[in-house]
């Protein structure tokens, strides 16, 4: 199934390439994907920052890429989209603190729809109180955050349900293979290069 609409939710220094290259790669293969953040509007951006292990004890982060939302936070329903991509970086800290953004969020788990978080995204789902009972990765200092959630912590990437879990974005081909399975996205490679011809 392709040509389905994905809601990403973003904030200033997510991630970047936990925002941009899900966001890029799910419209690759056809699907719509909206990206919102509170009290932003459409065509207003977000400061990105890119996160790089360089054998510290965490990760060194630089500025990124400012990413231009397609959509105003207010001007979206939840339950129009058929699935969520939730990224990490720093954003998560803070988005958990909107109440419109973790009643979004309880949609997605409620009505059983696909849901891709990476990195530090667990902290929001964590605040949502919808992690109960799964089995999930994040960022390891993440960790105890989402155990103390109830969730179980497992070391890779994972599918559990309707909910698809990474570490960081080394995790992407791996983690964003997972979610188009569960969004039931079938890819022909050899029917494409037909076409091509």
């Amino acid at each position: 199934m392709t040509g389905q609409q994905i809601l990403m939710i973003v904030g200033d220094f997510g991630e970047d390439y936990e925002i941009m290259v899900p966001f890029q790669a799910l419209q690759a293969v056809g699907h719509e994907v909206h990206a919102v953040c509170p009290e932003k509007e459409d065509g207003e951006t977000v400061k990105t920052a890119i996160h790089d292990f360089r054998g510290d004890q965490t990760y060194l982060e630089t500025r990124g890429h400012d990413f231009a939302l397609t959509h105003g936070f207010d001007e979206v329903d939840p339950a129009e989209y058929d699935a969520l991509v939730v990224p990490g970086g720093r954003a998560p800290e803070y988005l958990r603190g909107y109440d419109e953004v973790l009643d979004a969020v309880r949609h997605f788990f409620e009505a059983d729809k696909p849901v891709a978080s990476i990195c530090h995204g667990p902290q929001i789902l964590a605040a949502a109180g919808v992690l109960d009972g799964y089995e999930i990765t994040a960022y390891p200092a993440v960790r105890p955050e989402v155990e103390a959630a109830g969730c179980s912590w497992v070391d890779g990437v994972t599918t559990d349900g309707n909910l698809v879990t990474g570490q960081a974005w080394p995790d992407h081909p791996e983690w964003i293979a997972q979610f188009l399975d569960v969004l039931g996205t079938e890819i022909d490679h050899e029917a494409t290069a037909a076409t091509a011809d």
